[in-house]
């Protein structure tokens, strides 16, 4: 088949590769790899991007408009090659090139490496923010820390989890730009002496400390069509030293001595999360959080001062600084450092600027994920910090006082400094302007219950902003079979407009679109079925239910309710294997924290039970269970567009928001799920008939924990079913007897006097009914596709671009930019902004 003929423009586009394929890397098309072939491809991406945003850059310079900073411990970016491609517009463009270069986009965008930048939902929700950013036209910067390696690459070997480094960089990083003219220096350790200035005022006089510079790593951001790029700002760490001096001491044989230094102070940006269950963990978690928000705030003031001159206390004016979840919020008392030691402001005055410019985003309910630092360690790490958290906790105290009067358990509950622990949340609390839940139900949790004296004691603070998604990755590039079906039914716009999804609504019972739909959505589950093949040695049945539940693992999440479910499913069709039920392949993918030893045991018994189901010949294929490892961006890109069924099953009230529930809900794939999170307003979107809802409320699980904890035994002893199931744990079927006694103890008997503390022996008789539900509906194709179309059709509300404008007018008041001469040249397009709104009522029957 002869080759298209390439237009001038994509001739063009061909020799620019050609030439960084010879000048950077001294290869000609003839003798090029796929690597090559992606990396010099990737540059003239970037140079059109920079191209773009230099030119923003000088423009905002002039034009002054405010700036959000967003500081986030992780930003989980997925590949940007595709991403790049598709904001840009160019990716027919690339396609028709390196096809007539022999070969795919899709080969050369899988040689790009996942940026080990993060792990779960809080890294892949900044992700999504920061793209919206940029797509809206917010001036923004993202800020973390240039890991060098990523959480860690999990491999499953005899069915556990296993941990490799994730070296994603050991190929180097097309998107970024270093700038090493832009470092700034931390310092860690040491004394720090009061003395008197000058000016009559006390300064902080430093000896002994450890100092480590920061370098600034730049990745431009691209918008879908827009009109600015904005950047992710990552900090890498170097040691402070004197190179003669090292130079002597290598020189003179003291080869440890020499590099100790280097190496401890680049452990800084080695690795995402550390282990912390141990002293040497926290220590270097704390590090990095200080590290990468003092190099952060730094680099903003001066930057303020180049641009907008020296005084400071117009600062709230054109910054806004968003601490995502509590890892960053030790830029609390660093800008009041800095405010007061480097630019010799009074308390009251930096404290009004801090107040002014920080707002806090809170991601859990969980008491363990409320992150408290031990007074001793930042005492000996960050002595003046130290110094400025007992200032803030005292006057917050006198405050506290005035309301409570000496009511010492709620000051402590509420005090920054409690108990021997440093509280990050409520410093978070009693600065920042505005404090925000990620979804309704969770932020009435946080001012009913977490957060309730400050709640009270300020309630114009709080504010509940639903997360969201970009639909650019998660459907147009994710799933670009059912984005091309979309755009040829509805027109194009919804790309921009998730809204205009409910276009859809009428084509739900269209025997036509419904044809088109389901081809779509087994074209997919093949390709899923392919790589599962491939990778796992698995066969799966394409037209069997798909019956996914991928995201980090962890106890709330109730992968261990999943899974005891298909035990139950197991044995009933192993004591009758004629039983009819409909084909079901359970897909399980996650990862478990290092040190989480009952989350890999998780791990290790979906794996074994896996082997047990798939090798057993009474079972005749009707159950399949698979384990993907390594699950990350882009196996999801693959794995979601393919599911039919998105298991959201969080016990009741510790969810915050969930965001995998609405990349799933945008592909076509109905919810099993609690009403918890985020799942209540899709309830709302879609109706909770095109759902499978089940299991306690929150408020009925609240009650269970007060009064009714020992009522689990109770259920083991008077339910057969779930007596059955639990025994089957450790009677030998899928591993050795009492293999996973741990598990089961937990459930009947409970951990320090909390039996079943996730509520799966309570919900799982309604999870039960909820999957027999699934079963029965989903024999009738024509209503399950429906059901599938109005899910896509009402997921508009939770696009991310959404959730950055209700950020937007509620705490930011960002102006968009508007190119001046662009402004002038062209007419004005037609309004395309997401209204911020609450989750619609039900509007489908």
């Amino acid at each position: 088949m002869s080759k298209k003929e390439l237009t001038a423009a994509q001739l063009a586009l061909k020799e620019e590769i050609l030439t960084k394929l010879s000048r950077n890397f001294g290869r000609t098309l003839e003798d090029a790899t796929p690597a090559h072939i992606y990396k010099a491809t990737a540059l003239t991406v970037r140079d059109r991007i920079v191209t773009k945003w230099t030119e923003y850059r000088r423009a905002q310079r002039k034009l002054q408009n405010k700036e959000i900073f967003y500081l986030s411990f992780e930003f989980l970016m997925g590949r940007a090659f595709g991403n790049n491609l598709l904001n840009t517009g160019l990716t027919e463009d690339y396609e028709a090139v390196l096809e007539d270069m022999g070969f795919s986009r899709a080969e050369a965008a899988s040689q790009e490496r996942d940026a080990g930048l993060g792990n779960g939902g809080l890294g892949r929700l900044a992700a999504c923010f920061i793209d919206s950013l940029a797509t809206l036209n917010l001036p923004a910067f993202g800020c973390s820390i240039r890991y060098e390696y990523g959480l860690f690459k999990q491999r499953i070997v005899d069915g556990e989890q296993v941990e490799m480094y994730d070296d994603w960089l050991v190929d180097g990083n097309m998107w970024e730009i270093a700038c090493p003219e832009e470092q700034q220096m931390v310092r860690f350790g040491g004394q720090v002496n009061m003395v008197t200035g000058n000016d009559g005022r006390m300064y902080p006089e430093y000896t002994g400390t450890t100092d480590v510079i920061g370098i600034p790593y730049d990745m431009p951001i691209s918008g879908y069509d827009a009109k600015l790029v904005n950047t992710l700002r990552l900090w890498s760490a170097r040691a402070k030293s004197d190179i003669q001096a090292e130079f002597d001491t290598f020189s003179s044989g003291y080869h440890v001595k020499a590099v100790e230094e280097k190496a401890m102070a680049e452990a800084i940006s080695k690795v995402l999360y550390p282990e912390d269950n141990n002293d040497q963990g926290k220590e270097l978690r704390l590090r990095q959080q200080y590290f990468f928000v003092s190099c952060t705030l730094q680099w903003i003031l001066r930057r303020f001062k180049r641009h907008h001159g020296n005084d400071l206390s117009r600062l709230a004016d054109f910054v806004a600084v968003h601490i995502n979840d509590t890892h960053p919020a030790i830029a609390i008392p660093e800008l009041m450092r800095l405010l007061m030691d480097q630019e010799g402001m009074s308390w009251d005055q930096a404290w009004e600027i801090c107040t002014k410019v920080f707002a806090y985003t809170n991601h859990t309910v969980l008491s363990e994920a409320l992150e408290k630092w031990p007074m001793e360690l930042i005492q000996r790490m960050l002595p003046r910090i130290w110094m400025i958290l007992e200032e803030i906790n005292r006057r917050l105290q006198e405050k506290l006082i005035v309301t409570y009067g000496y009511d010492w358990g709620k000051i402590n509950y509420m005090a920054v400094i409690a108990h021997g622990y440093v509280s990050m949340a409520n410093l978070c609390l009693c600065c920042c302007h505005k404090v925000n839940g990620v979804s309704e139900l969770h932020t009435e949790i946080l001012k009913k219950d977490i957060f309730n004296d400050y709640y009270n004691l300020e309630p114009e603070k709080f504010t509940a902003i639903t997360n969201g998604i970009t639909y650019r990755r998660w459907l147009r590039l994710a799933n670009p079979q059912l984005s091309s079906l979309i755009t040829e039914t509805i027109g194009e716009g919804w790309e921009k407009d998730p809204t205009l999804l409910e276009k859809l609504v009428p084509y739900a019972e269209d025997d036509a679109f419904q044809k088109k739909f389901q081809a779509v959505k087994l074209e997919k589950k093949k390709e899923l079925a392919a790589y599962i093949k491939e990778h796992n040695g698995i066969d799966i049945d394409p037209n069997s239910i798909f019956d996914v539940h991928v995201k980090r693992l962890h106890e709330y999440k109730r992968q261990l309710l999943n899974i005891l479910h298909v035990i139950y499913l197991y044995d009933q069709v192993k004591k009758n294997p004629d039983m009819d039920i409909v084909p079901h392949t359970f897909i399980f993918g996650a990862k478990a924290a290092r040190a989480y030893t009952r989350a890999k045991l998780i791990i290790k018994l979906i794996n074994d039970v896996a082997k047990v189901v798939n090798n057993d010949p009474d079972i005749k294929g009707k159950i399949k269970v698979v384990f993907v490892e390594n699950y990350g961006v882009t196996l999801a890109q693959m794995i979601i567009p393919a599911a039919e069924i998105s298991e959201q099953i969080s016990t009741a009230g510790l969810e915050a928001s969930g965001t995998g529930n609405m990349k799933f809900m945008a592909n076509g794939a109905l919810t099993v799920g609690t009403m918890d999170g985020a799942n209540v307003e899709m309830s709302q979107c879609v109706g909770t008939e095109n759902m499978f809802i089940f299991g306690m409320s929150s408020d009925e699980v609240e009650k269970a924990k007060r009064y009714e904890w020992a009522s689990s035994q109770e259920i083991y002893a008077t339910n057969p079913r779930i007596r059955r199931v639990l025994d089957l744990l450790i009677n030998g079927t899928f591993n050795s007897e009492n293999y996973y006694y741990d598990i089961y103890q937990s459930l009947v008997f409970g951990d320090k006097s909390v039996t079943d503390k996730y509520m799966v022996i309570r919900d799982f008789e309604s999870y039960v009914e909820a999957q027999k539900r699934i079963d029965t509906e989903y024999r009738d194709a024509k209503t399950w596709t429906k059901k599938a179309i109005l899910n896509v059709a009402m997921s508009g509300f939770f696009s991310s671009d959404r959730t950055i404008e209700e950020y937007n007018d509620k705490i930011w008041h960002l102006k968009k930019y508007e190119p001046k001469t662009e402004a002038k040249a062209t007419p004005k397009k037609a309004e395309t902004k997401v209204e911020a709104k609450k989750a619609p009522g039900k509007k489908t029957k």
